[in-house]
């Protein structure tokens, strides 16, 4: 493979929109049942928190040396002041969304020895005023930007997707959506759509042969009008569909220790290298790279462009 375009990369502009997380991980000790139920006790020993969801994609395209301004959603809570820190921390120029109604999303985990035993969530869908804030945030800024990315975690963020998607398209800059559910009309005129199997499932039904999967791809990349359509196969590796045809590429031959935030990985590598001009099969042979090393780390993580060039070496 050609080396990381690191220089192109730095130039590399994104607008990120989408559903905001703040993973939040308690670590502990366990070491007796509790005599209150057939649970475990765990004696936490250590707390950390990580952004998750958009902002995690937007803490990797940052990680691999690109630009990432962020939009989404907040509430007036911790979690949302945790959330503006560590975006901050990590060189990431947000413009957040406070929705006084609603809770910040937040997964809570807890882990004793590494195993994950439990995971709480805290969510709630944003009002009509914070949407059409949200809207106007992104008008202000997608001229700006070199690709914009559309993280779908379902939680609201992209209630009014097909209006971002044009205010994008209107000033000419490309759209990689990361989707959700199986109504993908809604990403019409899409550069990039990343569905991974689960969801194309979801799209297209199950497919018995890989050339059942060519015809329904090709089919849906076509009715969307879609530049590319690449699905994410975890140790099937990658299929990417143009108009040009098929492009596979295996999955690394990583142990996979946790798939927390992959795909958010490989949207934000195919983000930057797309912006640093490389082709869609050169895109997906890096983010194809940077998802089998994060899948190898534990928890929501990032991936570096050092990280990168070591892996090639």
């Amino acid at each position: 493979m050609m080396p990381f375009p690191l220089k192109a990369v730095a130039g590399a502009r994104v607008l990120v929109v989408g559903d905001l997380m703040l993973d939040r991980y308690w670590f502990g000790e366990v070491d007796r049942i509790s005599p209150e139920a057939p649970v475990p006790v765990v004696k936490v020993v250590r707390r950390e928190d990580r952004l998750g969801g958009a902002a995690n994609v937007a803490r990797n395209i940052v990680a691999l040396g690109g630009q990432a301004s962020l939009i989404g959603f907040v509430g007036a809570d911790e979690a949302g002041a945790a959330i503006r820190a560590l975006a901050e921390q990590a060189g990431i120029d947000t413009s957040l969304v406070v929705d006084a109604d609603m809770p910040t999303t937040l997964k809570m985990r807890v882990l004793g020895r590494q195993q994950q035993l439990l995971r709480v969530d805290f969510e709630a869908t944003p009002s009509a005023p914070a949407l059409q804030a949200l809207y106007q945030a992104v008008l202000d800024q997608v001229s700006r930007a070199d690709v914009v990315v559309l993280s779908d975690y379902a939680k609201g963020a992209l209630t009014q997707v097909e209006m971002l998607m044009d205010a994008a398209r209107a000033k000419g800059v490309s759209v990689l959506v990361d989707p959700k559910g199986d109504d993908y009309s809604r990403y019409r005129g899409a550069a990039l759509v990343t569905p991974n199997r689960s969801e194309m499932q979801q799209a297209v039904g199950r497919w018995t042969t890989e050339a059942e999967l060519d015809q329904r791809a090709q089919a849906l990349r076509e009715a969307l009008s879609l530049e590319a359509l690449l699905v994410t196969r975890s140790e099937q590796g990658m299929t990417l569909f143009t108009p040009q045809g098929r492009d596979h590429v295996d999955a690394q031959a990583h142990e996979v220790f946790d798939v927390s935030g992959a795909g958010d990985t490989v949207l934000a590598t195919l983000a930057v290298t797309r912006a640093a001009g490389l082709t869609w099969s050169d895109a997906m042979r890096w983010a194809n790279r940077a998802g089998g090393i994060v899948v190898g780390k534990l928890g929501t993580s990032i991936v570096t462009a050092a990280e990168l060039e070591e892996e090639i070496r």
